[in-house]
């Protein structure tokens, strides 16, 4: 029995301090103070998609493993600490495979006075730094569906959507919503052609539906201010415009619960601290989270987690 050895090389052990040192010494030139909060919490989070993992932290009192910092990192810029960024382990039930782990490594980030563009733009720069110079390439969500499969997703109908899956993507469960068919679409049929050759692709304008922690587009208010980075064929990294309106951010948890409870699944207690920072008043920002796992993964050209992390869940 060899696993009581870490998975991971110590060649690549190394490059992930590397990597480390690499991107704390990117944030330091910037002047964008590192903090660190909690991993575990009273809240986990209402999103209809994520299962959070708990904890007994006493006889009569479960607790949540952050599924990213974000809650807590928001009060901290409410309370005024201007751009942050925290590498931190995630954690979220589930999530198991060659790019999945239970628990990972995020770095987040928060600019202040900064769009969702512009926060685009020094992701770009972080890439850059870490992998060396790579094409860029900027599609809305729109248009990538229009480029690989020929269809319009923001107006598409919902019966021309359901038939379309069904025909391309064969056996589906029954009962899914429109977002399922649009996220398995794009997850089998347009994810892995993006950001191949060298190239870094963002896409960016996601249906509102999708929105999450967004803000809507101004202009279009079939979709929100969210952008998501592949490299490789891989998911990297996912950025909002963040919405800085306490009541509509309640409201959204509060339709995510709606939804739980039609669907057979436990309500989770919205956060009322999140809920109070944001009352008290969030800077204008945008934030972005990156998986660094996947990130080393596509520095050392290896197609599995386990190959960058010391101990995965079946060695830990």
């Amino acid at each position: 029995m060899t696993h009581w050895k870490p998975s991971a090389s110590l060649q690549n052990l190394k490059a992930r301090a590397e990597l480390l040192a690499t991107v704390r010494a990117f944030f330091a030139e910037r002047k964008v103070l590192e903090v660190d909060t909690p991993s575990l919490s009273h809240h986990g989070v209402t999103d209809r998609y994520m299962r959070s993992i708990t904890a007994e932290v006493s006889s009569n009192q479960r607790g949540f493993l952050q599924t990213s910092p974000e809650y807590a990192m928001k009060r901290i810029l409410a309370a005024g600490s201007g751009s942050i960024y925290q590498i931190c382990k995630a954690f979220r039930q589930d999530e198991m495979g060659a790019k999945h782990n239970p628990e990972f490594s995020m770095l987040e980030w928060y600019r202040v006075g900064f769009n969702h563009v512009q926060l685009m733009d020094e992701v770009y720069e972080l890439i850059e730094f870490v992998l060396g110079k790579r094409q860029q390439e900027r599609l809305s969500y729109q248009q990538v569906f229009i480029k690989f499969l020929g269809i319009d997703p923001l107006s598409i109908n919902d019966e021309e959507l359901e038939q379309f899956a069904r025909t391309n993507l064969g056996l589906l469960p029954d009962e899914l919503e429109r977002d399922d068919y649009l996220s398995l679409l794009f997850e089998d049929k347009i994810e892995p052609k993006l950001g191949l050759n060298d190239s870094a692709c963002f896409i960016y304008d996601y249906p509102e539906s999708q929105a999450a922690l967004a803000r809507i587009s101004e202009t279009d208010l079939r979709v929100a201010h969210r952008f998501e980075l592949y490299i490789e064929g891989i998911e990297l990294a996912n950025g909002f415009y963040e919405l800085a309106d306490s009541q509509q951010q309640l409201k959204r948890f509060e339709a995510d619960n709606r939804w739980r409870v039609e669907n057979n699944l436990p309500e989770i207690a919205i956060d009322q601290h999140f809920i109070e920072a944001l009352e008290h008043g969030l800077p204008e920002c945008s934030g972005v989270a990156l998986g660094l796992d996947r990130l080393l993964m596509i520095k050392l050209a290896t197609n599995n987690i386990c190959d960058v992390i010391a101990f995965p869940w079946d060695r830990a």
